[in-house]
C-alpha cells in the first residue's frame, strides 16, 4: 500500500469517466498522487466509480467493489470509497450486502468524499475542473445531466433525474481552456444531446452551441454523442455540414424499428419517421457516418418484430453498430408493466445475428474506404504501428486506422495526417502517409 496515492476506477460510459476526471482534480488539488484505472491498485485511498445501467453494468461494478474489498483485507490497499450511479441507485442494498467499503456516495454527491477526508474542495484548482485522462489530443464534454425521457426499459432517469442543461457560457469557458491545453478534438455527450437547452432556454440550442465552440480557434474536431430520433433537431445537420471541424458523424441510438415495439418502448417515433429521418440525414450531410444501438429481447419482442429489425439494419447499412439485450430493470416502466418473458437464449440469439449482419456490412463499408486519402488523427504507438482514426470513428468504440511503425517512424501522437487507405478488414483500416 503507497502512502499518499489515490487509485480512482471508473466503469461504465464517458459520463462517468469525466465524473472521475473532476475527483482527480480535486485530489491533486489536495496534494495526492493519483492514477487511472492502474492495472496495480495499491492506494492509500481506492476510489470505485460504477455503472448501473444494466445488469451486466451492474454485475461488473459489484465484482469490482468485491475485489477492492478483498484487496483491503489484505492489506494491498487502504480505503475504499464507491459512488456513481450503481450507489445513486441502490444505497441501501449495498450498504447492507458490503459494509466493509468506508463509504459510499451517489452520483452527484461526491464532493461530501473530500469533506469527509478532511480535505477542502478547490474550485477551479489548478486552472481547470478536471484532469484528463484520455490522451492529451482529445476530451469528453458533458453538456447536459439527466434525461426527461421515458423509455420504459431506461433506468438512467431513475438514477441521473430530469435533464439539467449546463450554461452555454460554461461550456465555452471549458472548451478554451481545453484547446488551450492542447486538446483538438472535443467528444460532446449527454444522455440526450438534442435537448439541450429546453430546460434552461426555453428552446433546442444545440444547433447553436456547436456553432460557438465550433468558433473555438485551435478546436479541430467536433463530435457528437448521443442523440434522440423524437423530436430531432434537423437545423443541427446545417450545421455540421457548413463547419468544416465538426465530424460528420452522428451517434443516434434508435433501439428498433418496429410499430409495435417502438409502442412498447415508449419511443414516442414510428417506423416511418425514423427512415424518414435517417434518409434526410444522409441528403443533409453527404458522407454523414451514422452510429446506433438496438436492442433485443423487449418484452413482447415477436419473431416477426426481430426480422424487422434485422431488415432495418440491411436497409439503412448503419456505418457503425452496437446492440444489446434487453435487461428487466426495476423501477422502470417495463419492469412495472411487463413480464420479462423472452428467454435469455432468444435475446442474445437474436442479438447475435443482428451483430452477423452489421459485421458483414461493416466490412463491405471499410473495403470501399481503400484508395481514399482520409485525414487520420494519431492516438497512440504500439509495437508494430501507429493506431489513429478518421472524423468517423469515436474512441474506443469504432475502428482505427493503423499505420506500420517501420514505414512510418516519424509520426506524432496527437497530429493530423492525409492517410491514404491500402487495404481493410471488418473494422480497422490499414494506410500510409499520402
Amino acid at each position: 500500500m503507497r502512502k499518499n496515492q489515490v487509485d480512482v476506477i471508473t466503469l461504465g460510459c464517458s459520463k462517468n469517466l469525466v465524473d472521475s476526471e473532476q475527483l482527480i482534480r480535486q485530489f491533486l488539488a489536495n496534494g495526492y498522487k493519483v492514477s487511472h484505472n492502474s492495472s496495480a491498485v495499491n492506494g492509500e485511498i481506492v476510489v470505485l466509480n460504477t455503472c448501473g445501467f444494466i445488469g451486466d453494468a451492474q454485475e461488473e461494478s459489484i465484482n469490482m467493489i468485491l475485489k477492492m474489498v478483498e484487496a483491503k483485507k489484505s492489506g494491498r490497499i487502504g480505503q475504499v470509497y464507491v459512488m456513481g450511479c450503481l450507489t445513486e441507485r441502490f444505497m441501501d442494498e449495498l450498504k447492507k450486502e458490503i459494509p466493509e467499503v468506508d463509504g459510499y456516495y451517489g452520483k452527484f454527491n461526491w464532493k461530501n468524499l473530500l469533506t469527509d477526508l478532511g480535505k477542502a474542495y478547490h474550485h477551479d484548482p489548478l486552472g481547470g475542473n478536471r484532469s484528463i485522462t484520455t490522451p492529451t489530443h482529445y476530451a469528453y464534454m458533458k453538456i447536459s445531466e439527466g434525461c426527461n425521457r421515458s423509455c420504459s426499459y431506461c433506468a438512467i432517469p431513475i438514477i441521473t433525474g430530469k435533464h439539467k442543461s449546463r450554461p452555454m457560457e460554461s461550456l465555452l469557458e471549458e472548451a478554451k481552456a481545453l484547446v488551450a491545453s492542447g486538446v483538438k478534438e472535443i467528444q460532446l455527450i449527454a444522455q440526450d444531446l438534442t435537448f439541450y437547452g429546453l430546460d434552461i432556454y426555453k428552446k433546442n440550442c444545440l444547433a447553436e452551441l456547436m456553432q460557438r465552440l465550433s468558433d473555438v480557434q485551435g478546436l479541430e474536431w467536433l463530435r457528437l454523442h448521443y442523440a434522440y430520433p423524437a423530436d430531432f433537431p434537423r437545423e443541427i445537420l446545417d450545421v455540421m455540414r457548413e463547419r468544416d471541424n465538426i465530424c460528420n458523424y452522428l451517434d443516434i441510438a434508435l433501439q428498433h424499428i418496429s410499430d409495435r415495439m417502438l409502442r412498447a418502448m415508449r419511443r414516442r417515433v414510428t417506423k416511418a419517421e425514423t427512415y424518414d429521418l435517417l434518409c434526410y440525414m444522409r441528403q443533409s450531410v453527404p458522407g454523414i457516418h451514422l452510429r446506433t444501438t438496438l436492442m433485443t429481447g423487449h418484452p413482447h419482442e415477436t419473431d416477426q418484430d426481430f426480422e424487422e429489425l434485422l431488415q432495418f439494419v440491411r436497409d439503412i447499412r448503419f456505418d457503425r453498430m452496437g446492440a444489446f439485450v434487453y435487461s428487466h430493470e426495476s423501477g422502470t416502466y417495463a419492469y412495472e408493466q411487463y413480464e420479462d418473458h423472452i428467454p435469455l437464449s432468444v435475446k442474445q440469439e437474436r442479438m447475435d445475428r443482428l451483430m452477423q449482419t452489421q459485421e458483414q456490412i461493416a466490412g463491405e463499408l471499410n473495403a470501399a474506404k481503400v484508395g481514399q486519402t482520409l485525414r487520420t488523427l494519431i492516438d497512440r504507438a504500439e509495437e508494430e504501428y501507429f493506431i489513429g482514426r478518421t472524423e468517423y470513428d469515436s474512441p474506443e468504440v469504432d475502428g482505427e486506422v493503423l499505420l506500420a511503425r517501420g514505414e512510418h517512424p516519424d509520426l506524432q501522437v496527437g497530429h493530423f495526417y492525409p492517410v491514404e487507405i491500402i487495404s481493410a478488414d471488418t473494422f480497422d483500416l490499414y494506410g500510409r502517409i499520402h
